[in-house]
């Protein structure tokens, strides 16, 4: 595809009203959450004189909700009105992060946890809405494109956001910057008010009495009777079981492997984060040429291979370089996995495809951060980030069968 080609399928979609707004919103959301994340933390750091336990703390409140609650928020998201649940959801958050402020002012600083821990819960309500929106409001053709726009941006917060936490904590303090975090989750809401009110949906008696219950079997059946969908969820255990190897042991190749003090950690994020950056990009370019299977596998391949290569190098050029591979693939997963949802799924079951698939990776991710300190102590370096990088390897091999198969949802109604 031409570059001419690509600015013009970009100027169409930032030229649709709900992309424009459903970005802006996520400018202020990225905004919200990574001020969240390092302010907080390094409140916490500063308040509790760096114990590990308070730390490690601040990641449990924020993935188990991600693992909890991610099935039974994309159930609720498919029975749901989608702009409604995300305008909800974003002004539940910045409800839930002023009574936060109210009772730090007042000396109770252990309610900062609560900011992260809600917030956290409702985007397991909202993100899947998002993804219906996306479906009804975005052309088939354009989904990929569109996918590959919205990673650029997360992309981008990816290499600024930690930035932005720790001077907004460093210069207005923890006060401020949780001020910062609702004001940022409420005027996502209120911008939210731009996207074209939901449908309505005619709803029979029968509908109205449907068990909840009901609607969770129905999701994991539509998964499980869906041969591409079925294996994105062993692709997602597997790349689950080798992230959370990853990423946990990430400051001991630092540490050993590399020589580095523990500060050089945040090159290797940096790094990885302007490669997903560029990676974004990319896809724009062969958005339309390749398919969201090979996209994935791609990208599944780069990670796999660099997880190895982490593990086996002692020199940080290599190592820096292998972190830039490795960030150019995980658009490539992200967007790839995206597109494969929306394409493969009906409508009205979206959430709960995504409700079905998310807690696999993150349910082995958080497993694999809690047993990857432990192998530590019994396995070297090399070994662990080479069966790491045997699990990505295999989440490939599963991919494979679906390069023959056609999206059964060509183009979204209305």
């Amino acid at each position: 595809m031409s570059a001419k080609a690509v600015t013009g399928a970009g100027e169409s979609l930032l030229r649709n009203k709900f992309f424009q707004t459903i970005l802006l919103s996520n400018v202020l959301l990225q905004i919200g959450i990574w001020v969240r994340n390092f302010a907080i933390l390094m409140y916490v750091t500063d308040k509790t004189n760096q114990d590990p336990f308070a730390i490690s703390l601040m990641g449990f409140v924020e993935f188990l909700p991600i693992f909890v609650f991610s099935f039974i928020g994309g159930t609720f998201a498919d029975r749901w009105k989608p702009r409604l649940t995300m305008i909800w959801c974003d002004f539940l958050s910045a409800i839930s992060v002023f009574v936060v402020l109210i009772t730090l002012v007042y000396g109770s600083w252990h309610m900062v946890y609560l900011a992260t821990f809600v917030s956290a819960i409702l985007s397991q309500f909202s993100q899947p809405s998002a993804m219906k929106l996306f479906k009804q409001h975005i052309p088939a053709e354009q989904l990929q494109s569109s996918m590959a726009m919205f990673q650029s941006l997360i992309a981008i917060f990816m290499v600024i956001g930690p930035s932005l936490g720790v001077i907004s904590y460093q210069k207005f303090g923890i006060e401020i910057s949780i001020g910062v975090m609702g004001v940022a989750f409420l005027l996502s809401a209120v911008v939210l008010f731009r996207i074209p009110r939901d449908r309505e949906v005619e709803r029979t008696e029968a509908m109205v009495e449907r068990r909840f219950k009901q609607d969770l079997k129905d999701g994991l059946m539509y998964v499980w009777r869906s041969p591409v969908l079925k294996s994105l969820g062993g692709v997602f255990a597997l790349a689950g079981t080798a992230v959370g190897i990853a990423q946990t042991l990430g400051l001991f190749i630092v540490l050993e492997r590399l020589g580095q003090p523990k500060e050089f950690l945040q090159y290797l994020m940096m790094v990885n984060g302007i490669a997903m950056l560029v990676g974004g990009g990319a896809v724009m370019v062969i958005a339309k040429k390749v398919s969201p299977q090979k996209l994935l596998a791609l990208g599944i391949l780069l990670n796999s291979l660099c997880m190895v290569g982490t593990g086996l190098s002692t020199s940080v050029p290599l190592t820096l370089g292998l972190q830039f591979m490795a960030g150019l693939g995980f658009p490539l997963i992200h967007i790839g996995i995206s597109t494969i949802i929306l394409q493969w799924s009906e409508e009205s079951f979206v959430g709960r495809v995504n409700g079905v698939l998310n807690p696999m990776f993150m349910g082995m991710m958080v497993i694999m951060t809690l047993v990857a300190g432990q192998l530590k102590l019994v396995f070297p370096l090399v070994g662990i980030y080479s069966v790491a990088g045997l699990f990505m390897f295999l989440g490939l091999l599963l991919l494979i069968p679906l390069f023959k198969h056609k999206p059964l949802i060509v183009q979204s109604e209305g």
